[in-house]
Order: structure tokens, then sequence, then C-alpha cells
């Protein structure tokens, strides 16, 4: 019976295999998955006065739960997996992790999100263990500004891991800043600059509204709108959407090695094209980063045996996934920052 529901999902040809959709027709590819909620960084966009555990709050998924979820994932024709937080790497068995999802049948890219502060010394073994694809936290090349944004003087840091990654072999290293008005908006061409001459990928991202940061928000909100318009008149073109790309709009300049990126979730039909659903660290599964709450897969998670019903719920589940965000109305939903269920 349980095969029967999903009937509608798993088409019989394509390159991809199956293909997961909702109920408007959106296929999902991408699963954002967190490791951990826990950061060491307190960026004032996200964690200001650092992390604070929650009350009452669950453990994170064990590594046998993470197979068992990214199997049933899989199974359901999603290809890449992003490993996040929090900072993933601050989870004990991060390489252990990392093994288990890259081997994981049908799993042909595995990506992670860090604010690179192990990256230098470690970018070799992530790589070793099957991490092809970084996303790094970059939001200033301003020593000062760095450590005033994120609460730690890590820049040279971070940057000589940025040159160990590359050693590494990494197949995508892009950079991750978030845009801020008053605070790094007048670094945008430099920050250019910085990938103009580099195999890297920069991507620019818009100031999201949470609840614990409404008031940051409306002070500091760039939007992406006015960052593309600053790049085109610098020269840099649009490019098309790669399969399996995340919300990114790339830009390309016929003289730059490197490439720009805008996510600007308040853009017109941002969410048209959406093809990632996330799993916290909890075993909540959400169909959107600003959705309300939850759906709790951890008791489906428990023995190889559940994998059916496992499958059957991700389907009945993403097919109620919303049009889209809500925050164009002030409304983030339940959540609290972007930590909690990795951005």
């Amino acid at each position: 019976m349980i095969v029967d529901r999903l009937v509608d999902y798993l088409p019989v040809s394509g390159p991809l295999g199956p293909r997961l959709r909702d109920g408007l027709g959106r296929r999902f590819e991408y699963l954002r998955l967190s490791l951990t909620e826990v950061c060491n960084f307190r960026c004032t966009y996200c964690l200001p006065d650092g992390y604070r555990k929650r009350c009452g709050q669950p453990s994170v998924l064990s590594l046998t739960e993470i197979e068992r979820a990214v199997r049933a994932f899989a199974a359901l024709g999603l290809w890449k997996v992003r490993l996040t937080g929090g900072e993933p790497t601050i989870r004990h068995d991060f390489e252990d992790v990392a093994r288990a999802v890259s081997t994981v049948p049908g799993i042909r890219r595995v990506a992670m999100t860090t604010n690179g502060y192990r990256l230098a010394e470690r970018a070799q073994s992530w790589r070793d263990a099957g991490v092809d694809a970084l996303n790094i936290s970059v939001d200033s090349l301003d020593p000062a500004r760095f450590a005033a944004i994120t609460g730690h003087d890590r820049l040279a840091e971070v940057l000589a891991g940025i040159d160990a990654a590359r050693e590494a072999g990494f197949s995508s290293i892009k950079l991750n800043a978030v845009l801020m008005r008053g605070v790094n908006d007048d670094e945008l061409e430099a920050m250019t600059r910085f990938v103009a001459t580099r195999d890297l990928s920069l991507r620019f991202i818009e100031v999201m509204r949470t609840n614990d940061n409404a008031e940051f928000f409306a002070a500091r909100h760039v939007s992406g709108e006015s960052v593309a318009r600053r790049l085109e008149a610098a020269g840099w073109q649009r490019l098309a959407r790669e399969a399996g790309a995340g919300p990114a709009v790339e830009f390309g300049h016929a003289k730059a090695r490197g490439r720009i990126g805008i996510i600007a979730p308040y853009a017109k039909d941002f969410c048209a094209s959406c093809n990632r659903l996330r799993l916290g660290s909890d075993g909540k599964f959400h169909l959107c980063l600003f959705g309300d709450g939850g759906f709790d897969l951890r008791p489906l998670l428990q023995h190889d045996d559940q994998h059916d019903e496992l499958v059957a719920r991700i389907v009945a589940l993403t097919r109620t996934k919303a049009p889209a965000h809500r925050l164009h109305d002030g409304d983030s939903g339940a959540t609290p920052h972007l930590a909690s269920i990795g951005g």
C-alpha cells in the first residue's frame, strides 16, 4: 500500500532517477541536514549573544539515525546533501557523518557550510571524508570588522583555510557574506575584486528577519535587488541556473575567474524555484526555513524496517509545502534564529 501511494512521485526514467514533488509541482533534489544548533561564533545577525541551549532541547540525531534519514531522502531522488549547523564541525563525529552520508546510494554530492575556524587544519581530512563542496562564511575582509561581526579575531585563519581548501581539491568553494547596511555594505567592490582573481564563488546574502532580530533587520537590511544593480553597473551579467543549485542568482564577468551570487529571499518569486528540504539536528523535518515548526521524523528513524513508512511520511508532508514564506508580512514562522535549523 505504501508503494502504491508513491507511484505519482516516482517516474521510472530520467538521469537523476525518482523525483520528489510538492503540491505545486516543485521538485526536490537537495537536503540541508543540520548536525547541531551549537555555534562558537557570535555573528551579529544570527547569535549576537552566543549560542544558548533551549530548555528541554532534545539530543542531536545519532549517526545511525542520520544514515536512515538520508537513505530515505535518497530513495526519493534527492542527490545533494549539505551538512550545516550551527557550526557542523563542532560535532566530534563530523567526519564519520560526512563519510556515512557520502556513501549512501544515490547521493552524488556532499557539501558543507562552515565558519571556517578549523578549515586550515582539517580541509584535507574533510575532503577525504567525502565532502566535495564548501561554503565558508566571510562577512568582511577587514580583520577588525570581521572580529566585530563574528566575535572572533580569526580572519587570517579563515583565509588560510580557504587556501588549504583549494589545495585539498574541493570541486566547489563558495564564500558567504551577509551584507549589512552601515556595517559592511561598503565592501562590495573589495569582495568582488577578491574573487575576480580566484576560482571562487561569492554569495551576498540578504539579512533575513527571524524571531530574535526584528530590530537588527530593520536597521541593517540591504536588498538583493540593490546589490544586483551595483553588480550589473560594474559589468557583471546574470548566468543560467545550474542543476541542483541553491537559491542564489549567479553573475559572471568576462574578466573575472570567480562568480558572484545573490541570495535574496525578499525578491519576487524567490520561492518559485525552491528545490531544497531541511532536516534539523533533532530530527524535525522542515519544509521551509521560515515555516511553523517542523514535523518529527525521529520516531521513524529507530529501525531499518521503518524505511518504507519513513519514505511515505516524507512524501505526504512534502505535498503540504506552502507556496512561499511569509517574510513580507513580517512573519518568520517558528524560526528563532538561523542557527536553529541550519540557515
